[in-house]
């Protein structure tokens, strides 16, 4: 249990102290004034804006605690520091609070306990009790603390007393709240017969051992360090420490020895006039005490180790790892209780079934009888009935055996037919072999039929395509033929216009008659290129003509020149005419460029040439 647990427990008895009305809220102006006393007695500074400015988007109503707990944690506990307060000044405060609401006493009973004994046995309750809300105390841990005060008082523990409180419902089903455990205490069945003096040291022993985390207090010899001289102190024992006072009442402390790991206790012979010695030694100093006896240094000793162990171990309180331990045996008791209990409860299920199943035998015996009767009864009825059986099997075993020889006479002519019908389904199945062959071959042949078809209708669209390039031919040639003979018009009208210049163009005729010679060579070349390209026109209209003479005439159109006298025009398309007219075409396209580019550069020469061999005429 932490610091803020232990904190949390005490204020919770705060703000239950507030809540006037128990209805789990609590006025804004009352959790101020808390909130103020919290952060004095804690040592921290007190922000008076903080609570209104935490709740200012409530209304002006009370806060409930979970409302405040957050601003508690935030605001308050957040900013605590362990050992910069007292705690038991925080205890007071809440106690305080909680004590003028809810510890209401007769304080002219002599059993009464007094307000400083009430207000320590409320710190032991909060400390021994268990970390939920509303604060209860189990009664494995009223008893633990009654064991520690009665042992403080020397006393036994009344167990009838106890037994009987703790046989109540209420204490069984919620546990102990500290007030029922206040009464309880001042009604004076625990400490019935013992003075009050010796009640207040008891409740201050048990509280300064477990509250204040004191191991072990009283006096013993310690030599001094300096001087060397023996003088009696009272030693106080925590886990971290080990303090010494001139007197019980503690309060000129003399000095501090811390503990940890390093520290170490020995026991030491008798010397010096001391007796039951023993040293405690640190890093720097060792420090040689003696006791009373020999049982007070054993004991002295042993806390000294439990301390350190303590230490080595990281924990800070004894009875707390105590409480956490008899919890881990609380709970593994319950759990072993419950797990008997489950036990128990299926030994039952177990011994009522086992019950339930020898009454089911029994009623299965009784069964049994009676069924055996009634086997008795049936067996006899059923051999009447095997007799009556037997008689009329007889009867119809004769009227079987009639029936089975004229059934052989029918089965016989039924074999017969059978087999007729047989043969019948073998040449009808001969048959439908048959039909399935001449089905397949006339299936055949309507591919094969269907094959040919689309290859004539194949060649027919091929024709056809051949006939329109054919076709588009023809107009490109007779394009160029008309294109041919403007060309031979602009000529002529362009040499008519030279030779009526032909006066003025004297003065160059010695230049011309100088280039005639080489004119000459190239319209002879020309000549014969022209020749050349008629013959081969005429050679591939032979061929056309050979050609297409099986498939039929074709339209004969007049011809442009002397050229194109023979050409023939086919009125049917012919695969192998395509490549053919390509061939014909390039080489005439050829010849008419070379005449072209020949005419520009040439005119001249072949106006001369015409001027002086009239019987010489350019195509």
């Amino acid at each position: 249990m932490d610091l803020r647990s232990e904190l949390l427990k005490s204020i919770w008895y705060g703000f239950t102290a507030l809540d006037l009305e128990k209805s789990g809220k609590v006025s804004k102006s009352q959790l101020k004034v808390l909130s103020h006393n919290l952060c004095t007695v804690l040592s921290i500074p007190h922000d008076p804006v903080a609570l209104e400015e935490h709740f200012r988007d409530d209304d002006d109503g009370p806060v409930s605690s979970q409302g405040y707990m957050p601003y508690l944690n935030k605001y308050i506990l957040d900013k605590v520091v362990e050992g910069s307060f007292i705690k038991e000044n925080v205890d007071e405060l809440c106690w305080t609070l909680t004590a003028k609401k809810n510890y209401q006493t007769d304080k002219t009973s002599s059993t009464v306990l007094p307000e400083k004994d009430a207000f320590r046995l409320w710190c032991l309750f909060n400390f021994l009790s268990e970390d939920k809300y509303p604060l209860v105390m189990v009664p494995d841990e009223v008893e633990y603390l009654l064991k520690k005060m009665c042992m403080a008082m020397s006393i036994e523990v009344n167990c009838v007393e106890l037994e009987d409180f703790f046989s109540q419902d209420s204490v069984q089903q919620t546990g102990i709240t500290v007030w029922v455990f206040l009464e309880m205490m001042n009604s004076g069945k625990i400490t019935r017969g013992i003075e009050k003096g010796i009640i207040s040291m008891a409740v201050e022993e048990v509280y300064r051992e477990i509250v204040g985390d004191v191991l072990k207090e009283g006096y013993l010899w310690k030599k001094g360090q300096l001087r060397r001289n023996w003088k009696e102190r009272w030693f106080t024992l925590r886990p971290s420490n080990l303090s010494y006072y001139t007197g019980e009442d503690r309060k000129d402390c003399q000095g501090n020895i811390p503990l940890d790991g390093n520290c170490c206790v020995e026991v030491l012979p008798d010397r010096d006039g001391k007796r039951c010695m023993f040293c405690l030694k640190t890093l720097s100093k060792t420090y040689e005490m003696s006791a009373s006896d020999t049982k007070q240094r054993q004991e002295w000793t042993t806390a000294i180790q439990t301390a350190i162990r303590l230490h080595v171990e990281g924990k800070t309180s004894l009875h707390k790892d105590l409480k956490l331990k008899r919890r881990e045996q609380r709970e593994h008791r319950e759990k072993r209780q419950q797990s008997k209990e489950e036990e128990l409860q299926r030994l039952r299920a177990l011994q009522e079934e086992r019950e339930r199943k020898l009454a089911e035998l029994e009623l299965l015996k009784e069964a049994q009888k009676q069924a055996q009767a009634l086997l008795e009864q049936d067996e006899q009825k059923r051999r009447q009935q095997h007799e009556q059986l037997q008689q009329a099997l007889e009867v119809q075993l004769r009227e079987a055996e009639e029936a089975r020889v004229s059934m052989q006479a029918e089965m016989a002519l039924k074999e017969e037919e059978a087999e007729k019908q047989r043969k019948r389904i073998l040449e009808l199945e001969e048959m439908q072999k048959r039909l399935e062959e001449a089905l397949q071959l006339e299936i055949k042949a309507r591919l094969d039929e269907e094959t040919f078809r689309y290859d004539q209708a194949r060649l027919l669209a091929e024709e056809e395509e051949k006939m329109k390039a054919l076709m588009a031919l023809q107009e490109e040639q007779e394009e160029y033929i008309l294109k041919t003979e403007r060309e031979k018009q602009e000529l002529k009208q362009e040499m008519e216009s030279k030779s009526r210049s032909l006066d003025e163009a004297q003065r160059q005729l010695e230049e011309v008659r100088a280039n005639r010679h080489r004119v000459d060579q190239d319209v002879v070349a020309a000549q014969r290129k022209l020749r050349q390209a008629s013959t081969n026109v005429k050679h591939w209209n032979v061929q056309m003509n050979r050609l297409m003479r099986p498939i039929g005439p074709g339209e004969k159109r007049p011809s442009l020149g002397s050229s194109y006298s023979s050409f023939q025009i086919p009125t049917q398309r012919d695969p192998g005419l395509r490549l053919r007219r390509r061939s014909g075409s390039e080489d005439q396209d050829e010849e008419s460029k070379e005449n072209v580019d020949r005419r520009p550069g040439s005119d001249l020469e072949k106006r001369h040439s015409h001027a002086s061999n009239g019987d010489m005429d350019i195509p």
